[in-house]
């Protein structure tokens, strides 16, 4: 009984020698591991102090201003690219016969799905102008409604997008191909310029092919509504032609022609100018650059297509 009350009182007083060294212990010095990791993670490169704001908000604006830069120097070099491509044609070597094969590329080739869109959308038109007119009992519009459309805004932009998902890519694979081929410095080495060789005649193309089916366009989507107004719908042919003939003037094709070459100039030059410095993608090269070319090539060539179309409408209208 003696032996338990020792032991009893000894462990007593080590609790206690221990509640008072607690005591007078720091509470920094006391922390739990948890506490200790949430104080290690403060000094982390993501808690960034309030001093260094400062270098913060000048790395942002130094990565913006050289981001900015780059596309100035971008618009530059293609500006260039275009400039020097239309100046070599009268040294250009087998012009016609890189026009031509170029013509049929670019012409030739893309004339079956230019029917088929424009087709298509002519009867899309018509059937939603005719539901739409006919609420205001202005059904008998429909030829206003489907010429006006497709000559002013529609033909234009869809027969570009569609040359440029065909022969645009076809256009910027080829031409990279050249490129990591070694056959543009081959050029270069047998002191031919590649730009009047492989540039120029796609661009001069594009100023006879553009305009042609962009006419072609309008001409099959505005047989597509009437294919939907007078032969689906029970609209009167010779009112509708009437309305086509007298709603379409000289400035309206004038507009729709301009874009057409407008379109043909940038999107091509847009294609050739995304192969030909296919080179110049950093981390990747062969295939992989190349496909890279090609889809930023399409890319780049719908955003222009449309932003063109509003620069040109805005000044237009």
């Amino acid at each position: 009984m003696r032996l338990f009350l020792a032991m009893n009182c000894q462990a007593t007083i080590v609790q206690s020698l221990r509640d008072v060294g607690s005591a007078q212990t720091p509470r920094a010095e006391r922390q739990t591991p948890r506490a200790q990791r949430r104080n290690v993670y403060t000094h982390l490169p993501f808690a960034l102090p309030e001093a260094n704001e400062d270098a913060v908000i000048t790395l942002l604006l130094r990565t913006v201003g050289r981001r900015s830069l780059a596309v100035v120097a971008g618009l530059g070099d293609f500006a260039e690219f275009v400039v020097r491509a239309f100046t070599a044609v009268g040294h250009a070597r087998q012009l016609r016969k890189g026009v031509a094969r170029a013509i049929h590329q670019q012409g030739v080739r893309c004339l079956l799905v230019i029917t088929v869109v424009s087709l298509f959308s002519g009867l899309v038109l018509g059937l939603q102008g005719y539901y739409v007119l006919a609420r205001f009992g202005s059904a008998g519009l429909l030829g206003t409604f489907v010429s006006l459309t497709l000559t002013r805004e529609l033909a234009p932009v869809l027969a570009t997008l569609m040359i440029v998902g065909q022969a645009g890519s076809a256009i910027a694979a080829e031409i990279g191909i050249y490129r990591y081929s070694e056959q543009i410095d081959a050029l270069t080495t047998m002191a031919i310029d590649p730009l009047g060789y492989l540039i120029t005649p796609r661009l001069l193309a594009a100023l006879l092919v553009f305009p042609i089916l962009t006419t072609a366009f309008v001409l099959v989507g505005t047989f597509g509504g009437y294919l939907s107004g007078c032969c689906l719908l029970g609209l009167d042919s010779g009112v509708y032609w009437s309305n086509v003939h007298s709603a379409v003037r000289f400035v309206d094709v004038r507009e729709c022609l301009l874009k057409a070459l407008v379109f043909g100039i940038v999107t091509i030059a847009i294609c050739c100018h995304s192969g030909f410095t296919a080179d110049r993608r950093t981390g990747v090269s062969g295939s992989r650059a190349v496909s890279i070319s090609t889809t930023r090539a399409v890319v780049f060539s719908s955003i222009a297509t449309l932003a063109t179309d509003y620069v040109i409408t805005s000044f237009l209208v």
